[in-house]
């Protein structure tokens, strides 16, 4: 019998062993009657049984995926399987270590060398690698045995053989979770200290996404006493987006994160009728015209609305609002009653200081209210009281809509000069509105009176909420998770940083695939500084695990030539078909197209993609295959869930997706100039298996289609 077939007996044997033990501690578990009383011990003992019974039924399928060999100093070898869930026998003892628990580390860490360590409870424990083994199991059934490091095998140190058979496999239409094929460096940030912002550079296709998901994981493993998971969420860039990743944590057995979009978090907080987003119309309005990213930044709304040269701006208007919504004159609630001004100004300025201003206002009308019904025991008469109650409550009324409305929107109507604030003349906010850049004054003034919202709005309206109101406890979070981070603004996530303890963050993105420039970011520093150098660390992933060798280099050099960048993506040794690009005739665009797509499906692919420049020529395509009888899923922004197989969208709603294959439809220098590499970069790297470039015209100049080793300008045989 030769080491493979003697590997895969051992596993084979000790995975029969291992479902038994779970069937008969899943049974024990089941037969005990569940306890639904009021004893506190019980509830726990019961929640603990619970547990236990969801670990056990999610196990039984697919038990472990890995197995480390490791003996400790002065101690003995001993094999160690390593699942997405902790299992003990009867007996306690650990039959499938958690991937999460300290020791498991090693398995995600360990990269050769004499000695391995990590860090317990306990201190650090050292020791030495023996035997490092991925295991496939599905079903129950063992389909796979590799071994990626063996110390006593004449082998190389470490294999990434089990890794490239993972990566070359199909997509459907959900992210999955990467327990199994964790790399060193993804595992450093999955376990990264809680109370920390970390700042993720990600290029396309490193998993920075799905390393954030398996953090959350984690971080309830190991700070389950003091964070939960409802108090936990995903900003996502888009609903689709969210439906995308929503199998991952169940199937690492994690639930209620919330997981939202930045608009509508935003919009349930401030109430507002409408939520606010980026919808077609309004992300139409930027990528359905190339070389709108030469516009100056004070014309961009966004950047503007997003910097903190605005959150200044919004504070210097409270402050302002706050030294003058006081009303003149002193307070009289009848006649030969006197409540003095500056004795009203002592509580507002004095003893209320350390609230929010409309907790301030709040406060100091209910001590007004108290001191009437104080003043109101020292009637002298039934009939005096009852004259004295009417004119006071018509007084103090009176006197209260004499006070500004200190609301958030009513204060940003004001700043922008779109309505007038209760109680203040037009001139009070002045002095600060004048800072505002003419044209973005204008045009948000305009929208303001319309009633109408933006989504660049909701930061600075939110800011303004942390100033004059009071964050209420179920609306902090114990951490935050931003994906997209690089279309994010710095003011967004100070806003953020507001509602989550302790500055604990994940904030994930890739500047290279900035294409909203009109609110993005441009370095990571705009937001780093947001953060004191000791709450903050930052880690980039250069690693590609989604595409093939071809695609990356192919797309990198999109970075090179059409955006001078130095972020590049390194990719995994996995070669297969060139990048295709491809001239054709324009009066043959919807054949060949046609072409392409049906060449494609011949491979073994689950998902395709059909990306288009703008939404209108995805429409187009759409309704040109639909007459033909194809069934092809069009994403146009509009919809909540992702339905897998052939898709048909603009190359800017692709972002955060990925396909088995990937045509990008009109690839030429018409539809994307130079300002519109970023997209394109995009676009490419969407694709695990094969992308074409089809351009019915010029191909950009800084897409290279003259590299033989990586694209071919010739239809594949």
């Amino acid at each position: 019998m030769d080491d493979f077939q003697s590997a895969y007996q051992e596993e084979k044997e000790h995975l029969d062993r291992t479902l038994k033990t779970i069937d008969e501690e899943l049974k024990r578990l089941q037969a005990v009657p569940v306890y639904n009383g009021h004893d506190f011990t019980e509830q726990v003992l019961e929640a603990s049984r619970e547990s236990a019974r969801r670990g056990l039924s999610q196990s039984i399928q697919e038990p472990y995926f890995g197995r480390l060999d490791f003996e400790e100093k002065k101690g003995s070898r001993l094999p160690l399987y390593i699942g997405k869930h902790g299992v003990s026998g009867e007996d306690a003892k650990p039959v499938v270590i958690d991937w999460r628990a300290p020791v498991a580390s090693l398995f995600y860490s360990f990269t050769g060398g004499d000695s391995a360590s990590y860090e317990a409870p306990e201190g650090l424990i050292e020791g030495l690698v023996y035997l490092k083994r991925n295991v496939v199991i599905r079903k129950q059934i063992l389909e796979r045995v590799v071994d990626t490091y063996n110390r006593e095998s004449d082998g190389p140190a470490v294999s990434d053989e089990f890794l490239l058979y993972r990566l070359g496999e199909n997509k459907d239409n959900r992210l999955r979770d990467i327990v199994s094929t964790i790399q060193a460096e993804q595992d450093q940030i999955i376990r990264a200290a809680r109370n920390t912002a970390l700042i993720i550079q990600g290029v396309a296709g490193s998993g920075k996404t799905t390393v954030a998901l398996h953090r959350l994981a984690f971080l309830l493993y190991q700070y389950k006493e003091q964070i939960s998971a409802e108090k936990m969420v995903i900003f996502a860039p888009n609903r689709m987006f969210i439906d995308y990743i929503s199998d991952v944590l169940p199937e690492l057995g994690v639930g209620d994160i919330q997981q939202s979009t930045f608009s509508d978090w935003a919009a349930s907080i401030l109430e507002l009728d409408e939520t606010p987003s980026d919808g077609p119309d309004e992300l139409g309005k930027w990528f359905d015209r190339p070389g709108a990213e030469t516009l100056d930044d004070d014309l961009l709304p966004g950047r503007f609305k997003g910097s903190m040269s605005f959150r200044d701006l919004l504070e210097d208007a409270v402050r302002l609002l706050g030294s003058r919504c006081l009303p003149d004159g002193d307070f009289s609630p009848w006649d030969g009653a006197v409540l003095k001004q500056g004795t009203i100004r002592q509580w507002f300025e004095e003893e209320y200081k350390p609230y929010p201003l409309a907790r301030r206002k709040e406060r100091t009308l209910a001590r007004i209210h108290r001191w009437i019904e104080m003043e109101l025991k020292k009637a002298p008469s039934q009939a005096a009281l009852k004259d004295r109650k009417k004119k006071a409550a018509q007084r103090e009324k009176a006197y209260a809509k004499k006070w500004p409305d200190i609301a958030p929107l009513a204060i940003y109507k004001a700043l922008f000069g779109a309505a007038k604030l209760q109680g203040m003349d037009a001139e009070t906010l002045a002095e600060v509105t004048v800072r505002i850049p003419g044209p973005i004054l204008k045009q948000t003034q305009g929208d303001l009176r319309k009633s109408r919202v933006t989504e660049e709005d909701l930061a600075g309206l939110l800011y303004l909420y942390t100033l004059v109101d009071e964050i209420r406890g179920g609306q902090r979070f114990d951490h935050v998770v931003i994906d997209e981070a690089q279309d994010f603004s710095p003011l967004q996530v100070a806003v953020l940083d507001k509602f989550v303890k302790g500055h604990s963050f994940t904030i994930l993105g890739d500047l290279s695939q900035g294409i909203h420039y009109y609110r993005g970011i441009r370095r990571w520093e705009e937001m780093q500084t947001l953060f004191a150098p000791g709450d903050t660390a930052y880690f980039a992933l250069t690693r590609s695990y989604r595409s093939t060798m071809e695609i990356i280099t192919f797309a990198n050099e999109i970075l090179q030539r059409g955006v001078d960048a130095d972020l590049l993506a390194v990719p995994v040794f996995r070669s297969a078909e060139p990048v295709r690009v491809l001239s054709m005739d324009p009066a043959e665009r919807t054949e060949r197209i046609a072409a392409a797509l049906d060449r494609v499906l011949q491979g073994p692919y689950r998902t395709a993609a059909l990306l288009t420049r703008t939404l209108r020529e995805a429409e187009e395509l759409h309704n040109t295959f639909a007459k033909q009888g194809r069934e092809l899923h069009l994403i146009d922004g509009r919809s909540s869930q992702y339905e897998g197989g052939i898709s048909v969208l603009p190359a800017y709603l692709s972002k955060g997706l990925e396909f088995d294959a990937v045509i990008i439809v009109d690839a030429d220098a018409a539809h994307y100039s130079r300002q519109d590499a970023k997209l394109l970069y995009v676009a490419c790297t969407r694709a695990l298996h094969e992308l074409w470039l089809l351009a019915f015209d010029k191909v950009p100049s800084y897409v290279a289609a003259d590299d033989p080793e990586t694209a071919s300008t010739s239809w594949p045989e």
